[in-house]
């Protein structure tokens, strides 16, 4: 049924300790000549023992494991395959509330065993996101696995792989919905409202990933004056104004990021005059900024998306950090986040560890973030392991 594809001799080790990925220096032969891009291959060692199921692409990851035993890829397969990731976050608490939180990471590619595929959900809405070719093959099967196994709760699946997939493939994907159509873009997180701008914002089209760190600065921010940089769509703006702050401003250089950060604060707080929103670059901001915040986040786009730019984006962060050490106030609390996935937990703690010397001021650490548990690392894949933020009091 599937193509039969031989690892060099002892390649096969990495694959034996479940990690999902085989790079094409790997690959010995493929029998019947090289697959379809998207096809589903098996995965043989030298000496012919069946190892696993993936899909192959062209590029430096020849293929994305999807099964470690002899299994038919089919709607079945799809079907239990999501029904796993959708009862994990039934048991962790974030899906099938129904109680002011709607808002979630259904599937989180290698940590659900579905490389490639990003899922998020917008109340009655998922948002899939294709990041390989076998995935963007097999969207149909996946959006009808979606809305069978959400019992109900998922009725329409808008598909927004565009910007994701290799462009080198040439398939020619348009963003749409695959199953329903809904014109309502509000979503509700932890009893907030927000809307979604899945038509044409970043990623699925709000971060899923704060919805933890922006209930930390809830609690932070009582009594503050709160500076929200990189706000993109105000999640942690809308947070920190539930939360008692006694002004937040909100900084973009994107002026559609900043509609969409007034957009939702009048959403939940109408014609609340705490809150002002300005399209600026951050660091012309920081420049021109007086001491007057006492609570900062900093929480930039990827500075590094390969090893090749690590230096500099390690640079970047400790100017950025440099810089709002230098400007807020005694006794303020500064938010700050990398989610550069080849940045890792030491990297970044060393880069701002580097701008608090640099600039003088005594800083503790009060607490280390990461991703929340909707987005799981798989064990055996720590690269999957890309968001990392630290709250600090600084004196």
């Amino acid at each position: 049924m599937y193509k039969n594809l031989y690892l060099k001799r002892g390649k096969e080790e990495s694959l034996k300790r479940f990690h999902p990925w085989i790079f094409s220096g790997a690959v010995q032969r493929i029998e019947g000549g090289e697959p379809e891009e998207g096809e589903v291959v098996r995965v043989l060692t030298a000496d012919g023992e069946f190892i696993a199921l993936g899909h192959w692409q062209i590029g430096s990851i020849a293929v994305r494991v999807l099964d470690f035993e002899e299994s038919d890829i089919n709607l079945d397969w799809w079907e239990r395959r999501l029904r796993v990731a959708y009862e994990m976050r039934r048991s962790i608490g974030v899906a099938g509330r129904g109680d002011g939180q709607d808002t979630y990471r259904l599937v989180h590619g290698e940590g659900d065993g579905l490389p490639g595929l990003v899922v998020d959900v917008y109340g009655r809405t998922a948002v899939m996101q294709a990041h390989s070719v076998g995935m963007h093959v097999a969207r149909h099967d996946v959006a009808s696995a979606l809305v069978k196994v959400s019992e109900g709760t998922i009725e329409n699946v808008y598909y927004k792989s565009e910007t994701t997939l290799p462009f080198k493939a040439e398939l020619g994907p348009e963003n749409g919905f695959i199953i329903g159509g809904s014109r309502d873009d509000v979503a509700v997180e932890n009893g907030l409202k927000f809307h979604i701008d899945w038509l044409k914002g970043q990623k699925t089209g709000f971060f899923v990933d704060q919805r933890d760190n922006r209930s930390l600065l809830e609690r932070y921010a009582r009594g503050r004056a709160v500076l929200n940089m990189f706000c993109y769509t105000g999640g942690f703006s809308v947070y920190a104004m539930r939360g008692g702050a006694t002004l937040v401003h909100s900084v973009d250089s994107s002026s559609k990021a900043i509609d969409l950060t007034r957009a939702n604060v009048e959403l939940n707080f109408p014609g609340d005059a705490r809150h002002e929103a300005f399209a600026e670059d951050a660091f012309k901001f920081l420049n021109a900024m007086e001491r007057r915040y006492d609570l900062i986040i900093l929480d930039p786009p990827a500075f590094a998306k390969h090893k090749d730019a690590l230096r500099q984006a390690l640079k970047g962060y400790t100017r950025l950090n440099a810089k709002a050490f230098s400007k807020i106030k005694p006794g303020g609390i500064l938010f700050t986040f990398s989610c550069s996935q080849v940045v890792s937990k030491d990297n970044f703690r060393m880069a701002v560890f580097t701008a608090a010397a640099q600039s003088g001021r005594r800083v503790r650490i009060l607490h280390q973030l990461h991703q929340p548990a909707d987005h799981p690392i798989n064990i055996y894949h720590p690269e999957g392991e890309y968001l990392k933020g630290l709250v600090l009091y600084v004196e």
